[in-house]
């Protein structure tokens, strides 16, 4: 069943279950990056504010990798190892509020039906870091 493309919110979860999401509005598109993270975690993200986002299971369920300058923390499933979301670090050590950081969740979590109506932007995070479409 195809989803109606304002049809929310969005509800994704990990291969096992544990580690869950809710997206409360409709991203305006989903991004594809090939940063040497996003190429090997396969990831498709949809970026919104971290109000627009709540989180579901037990915290002890979820581990964070960062890498580099650790402005990032990629989170995934303690148990199956699905990469389920981002978190913005440095947004929150300069203490902005949910609605002003940036986050995004895995839509490859979704039933690809649930996301194909929302167009699949391509960003270069390997090297200019601009989007290439």
């Amino acid at each position: 069943m195809t989803r109606e493309p304002d049809a929310v919110p969005y509800e994704g979860r990990c291969h096992c279950g544990h580690v869950g999401w809710t997206l409360h509005v409709e991203p305006q598109w989903l991004t594809r990056c090939n940063c040497s993270y996003c190429r090997r975690s396969g990831a498709l993200w949809a970026h919104v504010s971290e109000a627009e986002i709540s989180l579901h299971g037990n915290p002890a369920d979820r581990i964070r990798y960062t890498h580099g300058e650790a402005t990032l923390a990629f989170v995934s499933c303690r148990h199956c190892g699905c990469t389920t979301h981002w978190e913005n670090l440095s947004a929150r050590s300069e203490g902005q509020k949910p609605e002003e950081t940036r986050m995004a969740v895995n839509a490859a979590m979704l039933d690809p039906d649930q996301i194909s109506h929302l167009r699949v932007r391509h960003f270069d995070g390997a090297d200019s870091w601009d989007f290439l479409d």
